[in-house]
């Protein structure tokens, strides 16, 4: 019974481990999810540099005098928002950023990557904008959130943002060391004191990808910021945008 036992501790342990070890070896395959370069859905093409690789970014609307740059989530074609962001902000010109290894962009995508591309982006629409108001969604909003927190940006907007991609892994994976695992932890609650432009946050009402309690927490760090939330009743995290109040809070806050 003893030398049952045993043997059931070790094959427990063997698998713990075994498990673990493939999570840190494939954590990048799955957070990341690059898109295949596809069409811009009529959306102008510029490529911009950033530390040796090229971001495809899609442009629409140009001509404009004030910018949206939007930064989308980990498995999203953000080209597929081109036709309703063109028709939701005629007045702007709006930028659409595939990642580093995402539709047509080289490089493979860290952490540390996004952001220097994502201030790289940034810097290039300043020279030739009077103002940047900068969306991201998911991932994006982590993305978003340090543009903002190093850059003078005109308005944030936040759409089913984590407090930090390290709590999120480790709601999904409760039985091991996440903080140590973790290569990307997307910490978007360290952003915030560095964030000075008014903040909309939105979250979807069934959001089962990024847990409540985590968007909940990100709010609370903002403390007396110009902050304003919403929550989209019988949303998800990946139907958000269908419901037709997500467009109108776009609308009135940007």
């Amino acid at each position: 019974m003893q030398a049952t036992i045993v043997s059931l501790l070790s094959i427990t342990a063997v698998a713990y481990v075994g498990l673990g070890l493939l999570l840190y070896a494939t954590q990048r395959s799955i957070l990341f999810y690059p898109t295949p370069d596809v069409g811009g859905y009529g959306a102008e093409t510029l490529r911009i540099d950033s530390a040796g690789e090229t971001l495809k970014v899609l442009r629409l609307n140009g001509g404009r005098a004030r910018a949206i740059l939007y930064f989308g989530g980990n498995a999203e074609n953000v080209a597929a928002n081109a036709p309703e962001f063109e028709r939701m902000f005629d007045d702007a010109t709006l930028y659409l950023v595939n990642y580093r290894g995402y539709g047509g962009s080289s490089g493979a995508p860290t952490e540390q990557a996004l952001y220097a591309d994502a201030a790289a982006v940034f810097d290039h629409l300043a020279a030739r904008h009077r103002n940047v108001a900068v969306i991201g969604r998911s991932l994006g909003a982590a993305v978003a959130s340090y543009v903002a927190s190093v850059r003078s940006v005109d308005r944030l907007v936040l759409v089913t943002p984590p407090d930090s991609i390290e709590n999120v892994a480790a709601h999904h994976y409760p039985f091991y060391p996440i903080s140590l695992l973790l290569k990307d932890k997307f910490r978007t609650i360290d952003h915030v004191d560095a964030i000075a432009a008014p903040t909309l946050i939105i979250m979807a009402e069934n959001d089962r990808i990024i847990p409540r309690d985590n968007t909940e927490a990100l709010i609370a760090a903002f403390g007396d910021h110009e902050l304003t939330t919403a929550t989209l009743p019988r949303t998800d995290h990946n139907t958000i945008d269908n419901s037709p109040t997500y467009a109108k809070l776009l609308e009135e806050f940007l």
